[in-house]
């Protein structure tokens, strides 16, 4: 076997092409994008499709650790399937997905919060004193007496977990007197 003389040999070791993938791979977690490729007809090219399948391999664990955007792994898988293909062509299903990965980008924080901040133990009633030893002939003495029934129950506001991303801007760091965004400034110019 004769192997040619003129191999290719890829200048950066394949550092732009890694690149191009991963931006293109990432490119694929806004459904307005994979709304214009479907509307532009790329899903009809066996070629796209192929390449498509290509790409799956950023979801082993030596490439995922690259991504930033993790729903584009979520939406590469959906699209191996025809159907989904077809279906982001329409634009009502664009908005749909885009909708639903709003949803879940809003209440991410909240319901990682749930599993990830240890919740406050409840406090202990007050100290009781040590009940006397009882004989086993005798019940048992309750330490506390009975509560009676038309009693007011009190109810403890829920004890909430301090935000580790605090949203109050901290004294002197307020918005420039010059941004637009700032609506209690008159921007205007002031003429002499």
């Amino acid at each position: 076997m004769v192997w040619p003389k003129n191999i290719y040999k890829d200048p950066d070791d394949g550092q732009q092409r890694f690149l191009l993938e991963l931006e293109f791979v990432q490119c694929l977690a806004n459904p307005t994008y994979i709304h214009y490729l479907a509307q532009n007809r790329y899903f009809e090219d066996e070629a796209f499709i192929g390449y498509l399948k290509y790409l799956q391999y950023w979801q082993r664990p030596e490439y995922i650790k690259f991504i930033m955007y993790p729903h584009c792994l979520y939406f590469l898988e959906l699209l191996q399937n025809a159907n989904f293909r077809n279906a982001m062509a329409h634009p009502t299903n664009k908005e749909l997905a885009h909708r639903q990965q709003f949803y879940f980008w809003k209440n991410y924080r909240n319901n990682r919060l749930k599993h990830i901040l240890p919740r406050s133990l409840p406090e202990p009633a007050t100290p009781a004193a040590p009940a006397p030893a009882s004989t086993p002939s005798q019940a048992p003495v309750s330490a506390l007496p009975p509560v009676p029934a038309t009693s007011v129950a009190v109810t403890a506001a829920p004890s909430q977990a301090p935000s580790p991303m605090p949203y109050v801007m901290p004294p002197g760091s307020g918005l420039a007197k010059n941004d637009m965004r700032n609506p209690t400034v008159d921007n205007r110019r002031k003429r002499k």
